[in-house]
């Protein structure tokens, strides 16, 4: 194999039946200098898989969660570029060709790393929506500046960026039980540019398995360390920070955390009472034209 351009990294844990998949799209990739990397993250039984030439497989001594997997396999990469695969989705075939072309081509302030939109995919195999990402110059805070609305944040997971420029900033908090990508994305943009292109490269699944975003009382306490690291960036967005405290609502609503879902609710009217109000009364009017009296 010659000079390596791109690490594919997969974190994976107890997810055999779901893993083939995601590898076998990562292998797939229509770019020859690339290679993948399973982080096995003390799985009860140790990942299995077929020999390939461009995979390489770590397996850790002790589970020490995906922000950990994931920065063990940035520290093991030999590509100048990395990007991550979740070990229950899957990338399409021209996703690293896609990404490193628009890198090469990019004209925003360097150091640049590049999103691709996402495919929302049900358990029945079938599209449910595509999110399409934002682009923000080198300085800005994603996740918190106004983009147009057909546009969408929640890209995160198709990043590819220069390893090093990951080192740099630390790579994944493994402090933080949840929110992960949203902590790093907001010290990333800091120093590097965010190229959003709206060609799908990602699929990501829907599934009953867990999965930590599932986890209600994962989700609320990495919400709240994420607020007390990034206070400042919060406080200086208010409408942002109203709208992802509001979500937070919302999410604890569904998943039947009432009294969370209060006060993140509460606190959001504080944070941005006009913002708030304003996601109420669209929430309020959605739920009228379904279920019409």
């Amino acid at each position: 194999m010659k000079d390596i351009l791109l690490s594919i990294i997969i974190p994976t844990y107890n997810r055999p039946q779901l893993l083939l998949r995601a590898v076998n799209s990562a292998l797939a990739q229509t770019i020859e200098d690339f290679e993948v990397i399973v982080v096995d993250d003390c799985s009860k039984e140790p990942v299995d898989l077929p020999e390939h030439p461009r995979l390489r497989i770590i397996r850790l001594s002790k589970n020490q969660g995906g922000s950990a997997a994931r920065n063990i396999g940035i520290r093991e990469a030999k590509g100048k570029l990395v990007t991550f695969l979740d070990d229950d989705d899957e990338l399409v075939p021209d996703m690293a060709e896609r990404s490193v072309k628009a890198l090469k081509t990019s004209a925003l302030p360097q150091p640049v790393g590049v999103i691709s939109a996402i495919e929302v995919v049900g358990g029945d195999g079938n599209k449910i929506y595509t999110r399409i990402p934002p682009t923000l110059p080198r300085g800005s805070y994603y996740g918190l500046e106004d983009i147009d609305s057909s546009q969408s944040y929640l890209c995160k997971q198709t990043l590819v960026v220069e390893k090093e420029v990951l080192l740099l900033i630390g790579g994944f908090d493994e402090s933080l039980p949840s929110r992960i990508h949203t902590d790093l994305f907001l010290r990333l943009n800091l120093v590097c540019s965010i190229l959003g292109i709206p060609q799908i490269g990602y699929r990501l699944h829907k599934h009953n398995e867990f999965q930590i975003s599932s986890d209600p009382n994962r989700r609320q306490v990495g919400f709240n360390m994420l607020v007390a690291k990034h206070q400042t960036a919060f406080s200086t967005h208010p409408k942002m920070f109203a709208d992802l405290i509001y979500n937070q609502a919302i999410t604890s609503y569904k998943m039947q955390q009432f009294e969370a879902a209060l006060k993140n609710l509460n606190w959001a009217m504080k944070v941005s009472f006009r913002h708030a109000s304003g996601r109420i009364f669209y929430t309020l009017l959605n739920l009228i034209k379904d279920n019409p009296i």
